[in-house]
């Protein structure tokens, strides 16, 4: 055969060999170019919600924050998870875009009521506007703004030691409204009695180190968060397996590499070190959470406004609770 028909026949083999291959792959489901994956990728309207969304919610004569953020699953379906004024980040199993409208629903985690949670928004702008239909059937309006990344590009300057607590006096803190205060302090120590009102520092910080020594008594319950809007557990919870929703966990977030827990009765160190996102915990000495993103805010936030300086704030609506040393070094800048 001829040098240009052996060349010919080497090309067809090529052409029909690539032909099989794409044919293969376009059934196997595998994305092969750039126009397969613009073909399978999401309308720009679905692209568009992809994120993470800082939500204010009003309704019933009240103002809580909730959070939302919305994810690629595979090529086209979008899921997601939310956090309503309580509890923890719960999955979507599917979030719905149409045109410009968002919409989901979940179960119901404790609220009253047997309907699914549901919310409808629609996108302008970059901001999220609708409304959140409670299982109980009340109507609350939804207004959300994208989160913001909160990165940090340079390494933090500390400052100087702040004592929030030294075993004298509270006057750094102020009780939350909307429950009775049971805070004092008792020979030395930072006590609430019983369940009431949380406690808060009325200085306000960005990023930071924090070191809190704590004790709670069997089946106590109780959190710190930082900024008031990212909750780190304190909890009984006893040799469970660790889960977010245990002692030193970032609540319904991250979850600690292990159960550094001393029991209940016993004295126990926070070493937490925030910046931007990124927080590390170091429980009893040992670090159970290593320089993590926090995703979002955790139920029981004080505001979405995740941008801002927020409080320490003591979580007193559970059990009993007692602390014995809290000293902040904030950061000044950075380097």
């Amino acid at each position: 055969m001829r040098y240009s028909a052996l060349r010919r026949a080497s090309q067809l083999r090529r052409a029909t060999c690539t032909g099989v291959l794409l044919t293969a792959t376009l059934m196997a489901g595998v994305p092969t170019t750039p126009s397969v994956l613009e073909a399978q990728a999401p309308a720009s309207a679905s692209a568009a919600v992809i994120g993470r969304w800082d939500l204010t919610v009003e309704g019933d004569g009240r103002r809580y924050p909730s959070w939302l953020e919305v994810t690629l699953s595979g090529n086209r379906t979008l899921v997601g998870r939310f956090v309503a004024g309580g509890g923890s980040a719960r999955p979507i199993a599917r979030v719905n875009v149409d045109g410009s409208t968002l919409r989901f629903a979940i179960p119901p985690q404790w609220e009253a009521g047997t309907n699914d949670l549901q919310m409808e928004a629609t996108l302008s702008d970059d901001r999220l506007q609708g409304t959140l239909t409670l299982p109980n059937g009340a109507v609350h309006r939804v207004n959300g703004t994208r989160a913001p990344v909160l990165r940090r590009n340079a390494a933090p300057v500390w400052g100087q030691e702040i004592v929030l607590f030294g075993g004298t006096a509270m006057d750094a803190w102020e009780p939350l409204p909307g429950a009775r205060n049971n805070w004092s302090v008792v020979n030395g120590l930072l006590t609430n009695a019983r369940s009431g009102a949380n406690l808060a520092t009325k200085q306000r910080f960005t990023d930071f180190r924090l070191h809190v020594e704590f004790r709670y008594p069997k089946g106590g319950n109780s959190g710190i968060y930082l900024r008031g809007r990212h909750e780190v557990q304190i909890e009984d919870s006893g040799a469970q397996e660790p889960s977010s929703l245990h002692l030193g966990g970032v609540y319904g977030f991250l979850v600690p590499n292990e159960n550094a827990s001393r029991g209940p009765g016993e004295w126990q160190t926070f070493d937490i070190t925030l910046v931007g996102r990124r927080v590390t915990v170091v429980l009893n000495g040992r670090t159970i959470i290593a320089d993590q993103t926090i995703p979002g805010i955790t139920g029981g936030a004080l505001d979405s406004n995740e941008g801002e300086p927020g409080p320490i704030y003591l979580q007193g609506d559970h059990t009993a609770v007692e602390f014995r040393r809290i000293v902040l070094v904030p950061a000044t800048g950075s380097r």
